[in-house]
């Protein structure tokens, strides 16, 4: 695969639920994009949506200047990060728009330097769901020049982005927002769950709190899969979303801020991946509630 002039080419690597999507909608705003996943399910429903696939990481990264990450763990991040510069391409920038420790963003932006490439921390606000339709926010942080630079290809998808600063500004921002969804989540779920008890109708309860001042922008986006007790279709995966509460606890604790209502979602979330939705939408938080709760109803799908 030959190495790409155009400022029109982008990479990225992680093609699941929210590179994915980064992927599809750079396409639709007309970019090229080459891409690459560990995954051979992945690596083909994006090559039918119009994504070039590379064989590996260091094809793609002698294709494209700039590369997007989205990746599930840290170790992935770093392995991405030693197969760059193993590659001996010229300077890269890399964009890091996954959610993880400062730390783990620091240990491969040194790798990435010391191989004369340079990483900014990107990671974004907004559900799977958001990022199908280019619903995200981008908290960039690093190297300013760059950020401006890449402002187009940010554009192509996603609805606005910051330049928070320096490099972990845009992760710790994350941790604040993420910190609000957790509770929001939970919230949504117990105020469903306290209606429906109480003979209300879920689908007048959603429409209901939406159009009222209790509305809020995770419970647009959660409680319609509460409505429909249906947590398959999942935007955030239980399982990765654990990822997500351990690093913002330790880093509430790391900062010695106290966190009560976030403290309070902790055994929800774990009862939830308990209960066998690790592969289920958070919104699953719901039906743990419902059976604490002892409410019946005609189950669809968990």
């Amino acid at each position: 695969m030959a190495a790409a002039k155009s400022k029109s080419v982008v990479g990225v690597i992680g093609l699941g639920i929210m590179g994915g999507s980064f992927a599809r909608n750079l396409v639709a705003n007309g970019w090229r994009v080459v891409g690459y996943d560990i995954s051979p399910a992945r690596r083909k429903e994006l090559a039918k949506a119009g994504v070039e696939i590379a064989k590996d990481t260091a094809a793609l990264a002698a294709a494209v200047p700039t590369i997007i990450t989205s990746l599930p763990k840290p170790e992935a991040l770093i392995a991405t990060a030693k197969a760059i510069n193993a590659a001996k391409v010229p300077r890269r920038i890399i964009v890091e728009a996954s959610t993880f420790t400062i730390e783990d963003k620091e240990r491969a932006e040194k790798l990435l330097r010391g191989g004369g490439h340079v990483m900014l921390d990107c990671p974004v606000s907004g559900t799977g769901s958001q990022a199908r339709t280019g619903d995200l926010v981008i908290y960039a942080s690093g190297d300013s020049k760059a950020i401006k630079k890449l402002q187009p290809m940010f554009a192509g998808f996603s609805r606005k982005t910051y330049d928070v600063g320096a490099f972990g500004n845009g992760s710790r921002m994350k941790y604040v927002a993420n910190l609000l969804v957790a509770i929001n989540n939970v919230a949504t779920a117990e105020a469903m769950v306290l209606g429906m008890k109480a003979g209300l109708d879920p689908k007048k309860i959603f429409e209901m709190v939406s159009n009222g001042a209790g509305n809020s922008r995770v419970f647009e986006l959660r409680a319609p899969m509460m409505v429909e007790n249906d947590y398959t279709d999942a935007t955030m995966k239980c399982s990765v979303w654990q990822k997500d509460m351990d690093v913002i606890g330790a880093f509430a604790k790391k900062m010695r801020v106290p966190v009560p209502l976030f403290n309070a979602t902790l055994p929800v979330y774990a009862a939830t991946l308990k209960g066998g939705h690790g592969e289920h939408d958070t919104a699953a938080v719901c039906a743990v509630m419902e059976a604490k709760a002892g409410v019946k109803r005609a189950r669809k799908k968990r």
